[in-house]
């Protein structure tokens, strides 16, 4: 609330006429050799802008702007870099890979691609995440890990709204009625079984009955999988939705399934073979 202006009888500073709560507030100005470099750094910034301009389409005195210069920068680089895009739009991914030195050139093009598009899901390094997104960094591939299935899976996605795109639907046995609880628990723990993780075996084997007449078409005699038809294999430790027992029911009574995008016509076809052949030599390329 306002009080009248008067001195400060501790500190001999006048006041300013305000007061919160009994607390009386000092006018105390900036110092004279504060304000005076402030004042100087404002007309200093005025010659940068005239000189130095930072809006669009004015150069400034000088004949200079740092947007100009990027775009200078930017235009040498792409031609520079133009024939080996070329050579890699014009030739096949299988051949690219033969050709050390575009092999090369591609691989760290790649390598950018993958951290600008694809690293917030699969990870830095293709070490996938829980939830959905797989590792590209192993020898287990949900639809194939050789460079033509790589390309196409980049090119095309997976569950995406391209015509070509990969696809498959696991059933949800259990929303939708057609195993009851008890055979959904049985069949996750012939699941656990295939790796050697099953601790209940009368409950494994009647599983095996039910996986058999459920799940074999698409996962496989012991639980392969099929690349194929996308059906990941069940025989191993590496799970996408997680692997323990809660984890395999949940999947089997509600289903799961991610989507990747397409990229096609988000990205050009030079960059999609480069993303090929970086992901193919991440150490899970076949």
């Amino acid at each position: 609330m306002p009080t009248k202006i008067e001195k400060d009888a501790v500190s001999g500073t006048m006041t300013t006429g305000h007061e919160w709560d009994g607390i009386r507030e000092l006018n105390t100005p900036l110092p004279k050799w504060w304000l005076w470099v402030f004042y100087a750094c404002i007309v200093w910034s005025f010659g940068y802008y005239v000189f130095y301009p930072s809006l669009p389409g004015v150069t400034g005195w000088l004949g200079w702007s740092q947007r100009a210069e990027l775009e200078e920068r930017m235009a040498a680089e792409h031609a520079r870099v133009k024939p080996m895009l070329d050579r890699i739009r014009a030739t096949p991914v299988a051949e690219i890979a033969r050709q050390p030195e575009l092999a090369s050139f591609a691989v760290a093009g790649g390598r950018a691609a993958f951290a600008d598009n694809c690293a917030p899901c699969h990870g830095a390094g293709g070490a996938g995440a829980k939830g959905g997104f797989p590792s590209l960094a192993d020898d287990e591939w949900i639809w194939g890990g050789d460079l033509d299935a790589i390309q196409r899976t980049v090119a095309f996605g997976v569950r995406s709204a391209h015509a070509d795109t990969r696809q498959s639907q696991m059933p949800r046995f259990g929303l939708d009625g057609l195993l009851t609880p008890a055979q959904i628990s049985d069949t996750a723990e012939y699941v656990l079984s295939l790796s050697g993780r099953s601790t209940v075996p009368a409950a494994a084997e009647r599983g095996r009955a039910v996986y058999a007449e459920q799940c074999v078409a698409c996962h496989g005699e012991g639980g392969r999988g099929n690349q194929e038809l996308g059906a990941p294999s069940l025989a191993d430790r590496i799970w996408l939705y997680g692997g323990d027992k809660a984890a395999i029911e949940r999947s089997i009574q509600a289903a799961r399934g991610g989507v990747m995008p397409a990229w096609t016509g988000r990205l050009d076809e030079a960059t999609i073979r480069m993303l090929t052949l970086y992901v193919h030599q991440l150490g899970g390329g076949r």
